[in-house]
């Protein structure tokens, strides 16, 4: 693991926000933990009422987020990185959620995000890198322009430009986009 991403899980195991390339675009992120969230959502400027993803390499980190965790036999990492809605756990915090019914979950394979997830044994949650309504950072200059000195640490971003998942809701085999 580069120093860079030690660097990361440091801060992300004291509650931190971190900016890091994801297996789609360059992401916020923090561990699921309510003060995260609640530093995260107000970095972005969003409203709480819209949910947030989580990501992991081990489908495990996602158990205890949904109320039936025998539906994640059916995630898989395929050619398209696919987010994934599944009814939520009732435990979980409202800002994950938006107060919906369902949680969003992306399984990948991205190195980054595998080395992240394994030395902080938990899925990381994630969003875009930008403050909402605007787009979304392609260099550390912009990040630095968005969010000033608030975000904790930076990974700078690919120079590859992806797009969002597909999103495909599980209990109901609806696709959202």
């Amino acid at each position: 693991m580069s120093f860079r991403a030690r660097l990361a899980v440091n801060i992300l195991l004291r509650g931190g926000v971190v900016s890091l390339p994801t297996d789609t675009i360059q992401g916020l992120s923090c561990l699921p933990s309510s003060d995260s969230l609640q530093c995260l959502v107000e970095l972005k400027h969003r409203a709480s009422n819209k949910g947030l993803i989580l990501i992991s390499n081990d489908i495990s980190h996602f158990e205890n987020f949904v109320e039936n965790p025998q539906l994640l036999t059916k995630v898989k990492v395929g050619n398209k990185p696919t987010t994934y809605l599944l009814n939520a756990a009732s435990n979980i915090p409202v800002l994950l959620t938006g107060g919906m019914k369902t949680i969003a979950i992306r399984l990948t394979d991205n190195p980054l995000i595998a080395d992240l997830c394994n030395s902080t044994n938990s899925a990381l949650v994630s969003t875009s890198a930008n403050v909402s309504g605007f787009p979304v950072a392609q260099t550390s200059l912009k990040l630095r322009v968005y969010f000033n000195d608030q975000l904790d640490f930076i990974i700078s971003p690919n120079a590859q430009k992806n797009a969002p998942s597909h999103i495909v809701n599980l209990e109901t085999g609806e696709e959202i986009r």
